[in-house]
């Protein structure tokens, strides 16, 4: 049954914005019948005007159209040479959506910031200021750290803010749904009317099917698929039981169908339908055991604290080019690890149809914006009749596409050059065991890395996992592995196969190579930074790791500071066990935080906000924690503590 709703579900979200061209992504509950206005400050003639009737609109429900507005020189009506030459850049604008009764954006509550009359943004051709972090767990006990970016914003002026916000990866987590979540997914669908799909499986034929009364909430990890592909030996003499597919330990209420992605998205991204939901008490939801009804009550509080920052976070993301990459929770944990995990799913036809539909959520409400262009007319051709039918025959052909698809990284025009990689799609697969981690990239994707990055002066690496990361918790997931069970630790550092990780070592000694490389990853639950040299080498590239994670997520203690502990007192930049490494020849020193603690990874909920020199270095690397609390990483010179600068201020080095 229909329900009245707001135009606007989510968004507008603002994402790949250049010169040439400029993206706008939302999901609205009936076809956008508007047009796009380009304003300069003070001026009420828009410099460039198009109609959202001519961008593709894809209908997923019956109150539900995801809206890919890709616009560029070819859509100005303008003739005259300097706006054909493309958007302005490096000055703020203002942008609105129009009917012939007004702006549709004035009633979407709380999207402006103070003083303004328009979302302001600015298109840089610079990243010399950069928003970065990744894994945002919607009940996870801890801030939301954009939250706290949004606050900081609008007390700024445009200038101030973040050229580009970078989402690492996990966006969602798709494998670690908690019950409250669930019902307000379930809800989300049968409001949206969105499509039911049918399914090629014995017991769930039709998405349908998942709803709560007959698939009770904490109850599908029973329901998964499940394999022997990954028994050792000893296993298989014993004929042990078939083990889960899918090696996440929340899984109970892991998503499964296209519907459920693309209501989650919704509902992590705006507050627009959580006023349409009433969460029940615990005592009100059928069949839950009285540890699940004691589960339930502290996920119901955790989310409604998630959700009391929705309209910060829309309100960001309508004003911040935002860019994204996917990770393993957008999926499911230890996605592609091994290739014994990638054969146990492509041997289970439910398993492999999670993943598509997983991957599809990422398409329409991530991977899109990052770079339109990467997806012909052909990949739109095969993703909408799987859109406008979702059966089993057009959920295959979306499998084929997606799994032979390679163009989910991208780059950035900017100076310096941004480098975004997918390091999970394009694995390089151990040929010794397929219980060994497989390489985060391989030998072809690490070659397109490097000519994406060689000749470039500086450039800045999106990496999901950190390059460089602790050496102690790296050395206990090669033990871990060592012992068979990779997927235990999540075993994906960069260094776990030697030939991935020999060649990426090897494409920071080129002699081509940028003089500064940046890299920016999340992954891990906790933030660092290196400052990082190749030793025994005149003119080393200089690399910094800088890694802030998550946005919502933290690394559980005490194990983290014992971790740090044993990583200080056995891995120092002299100590002779760093022979035993794979980066041996890389010396690594690291920076500490300003914030009074002895311990150099800070384990909080954080954005990282990184600022550079003209040349592309560091000029500060910080965060900003979900609290508020600002954080600098000194290099290990032991500077002082440089304060934050705004773009119009002069950066100097030390």
């Amino acid at each position: 049954m229909s329900t009245s709703l707001p135009l606007f579900l989510a968004g507008p979200i603002l994402r790949r914005t250049t010169q040439h061209e400029l993206c706008v992504w939302a999901v609205t509950s009936a076809p956008l019948d508007a047009e796009f206005a380009l304003y300069s400050p003070d001026n009420e003639h828009a410099i460039f005007r198009a109609p959202f009737s001519a961008q593709k609109q894809v209908k997923l429900g019956e109150q539900c159209f995801v809206v890919f507005a890709h616009f560029s020189n070819g859509n100005t009506a303008a003739t005259d040479s300097e706006h054909s030459a493309g958007f302005p850049i490096d000055t703020p604008l203002e942008y609105d959506i129009l009917t012939d009764q007004g702006s549709l954006l004035s009633s979407i509550d709380g999207l402006l910031y103070a003083e303004e009359k328009r979302p302001t943004f600015i298109i840089s051709t610079r990243a010399e200021n950069i928003a970065h972090g990744s894994c945002r767990h919607p009940h996870h006990r801890c801030d939301d750290a954009l939250v706290a970016l949004d606050n900081k914003y609008n007390a700024t002026t445009v200038q101030e803010r973040a050229d580009l916000l970078i989402m690492g990866g996990d966006q969602i987590y798709a494998d670690d749904v908690c019950g409250p979540m669930m019902f307000a997914i379930r809800k989300t669908i049968g409001m949206l009317g969105l499509y039911d799909q049918k399914l090629d499986d014995d017991t769930i034929t039709h998405c349908s099917q998942l709803a709560p009364d007959t698939m009770p909430f904490y109850g599908r990890s029973e329901r998964l698929p499940q394999t022997t592909v990954n028994h050792g030996l000893i296993k298989r003499l014993l004929k042990s039981a078939p083990e889960p597919v899918f090696s996440s330990n929340t899984t109970e209420n892991h998503l499964i169908s296209f519907n459920e992605f693309i209501a989650m998205y919704v509902l992590v991204w705006s507050p627009t339908l959580w006023s349409h939901i009433s969460l029940p008490d615990a005592d009100s939801v059928q069949g839950l055991s009285d540890e699940n009804r004691l589960r339930w009550t502290r996920e119901k509080q955790e989310l409604s604290q998630f959700c009391s920052g929705l309209k910060n976070v829309r309100r960001l993301f309508a004003h911040i080019p935002t860019y994204m990459i996917f990770d393993d929770h957008d999926v499911t944990d230890d996605f592609n690890l091994t290739v014994g995990w990638e054969r146990a799913v492509y041997e289970s036809p439910l398993a492999q149809n999670i993943l598509t539909n997983a991957m599809l959520g990422y398409f329409f409400c991530q991977g899109w914006g990052n770079n339109p262009n990467a997806f012909d007319e052909g990949f739109w051709h095969t993703i909408t009749l799987f859109a406008a039918e979702p059966t089993p025959r057009t959920l295959n052909e979306v499998s084929q596409l997606i799994l032979h698809f390679e163009r989910w990284h991208y780059t950035l025009p900017t100076t310096p050059k941004v480098v975004v990689l997918d390091t999970r799609t394009r694995r390089w697969r151990s040929e010794s065991s397929s219980n060994k981690p497989s390489g985060l990239m391989d030998w072809e994707s690490l070659m397109d890395f490097q000519q994406d990055v060689i000749d470039s002066n500086a450039v800045v690496v999106v990496s999901p996992a950190p390059m460089f990361g602790v050496k102690f918790i790296e050395t206990l997931q090669r033990v871990v592995t060592f012992c068979g069970y990779p997927l235990a630790t999540d075993s994906e550092n960069w260094m776990a196969h030697p030939g991935s990780a020999n060649a990426l070592l090897n494409i920071f000694k080129h002699p081509k190579t940028p003089k500064n490389f940046v890299i920016l990853s999340g992954d891990v639950h906790y933030s660092f930074a290196y400052d990082i040299r190749i030793r025994f080498r005149k003119g080393s590239p200089r690399i910094w790791q800088i890694t802030c994670s998550g946005f919502r997520n933290q690394f559980p203690e005490p194990y983290l500071s014992v971790f740090e502990w044993f990583d200080r007192k056995l891995f120092w930049p002299e100590s002779p066990l760093n022979i035993f490494t794979r980066r041996k020849r890389m010396r690594i020193e690291r920076r500490r935080p300003d914030n009074g603690s002895p311990q150099l990874l800070v384990n909080a909920s954080a954005v990282g906000e990184v600022k550079l020199h003209p040349d592309g270095s560091p000029a500060i690397i910080g965060l900003l924690t979900g609290s508020g609390e600002q954080i600098v990483f000194n290099p290990c010179e032991e500077h002082p503590s440089e304060s934050y600068v705004s773009r119009s201020d002069s950066v100097t080095r030390d």
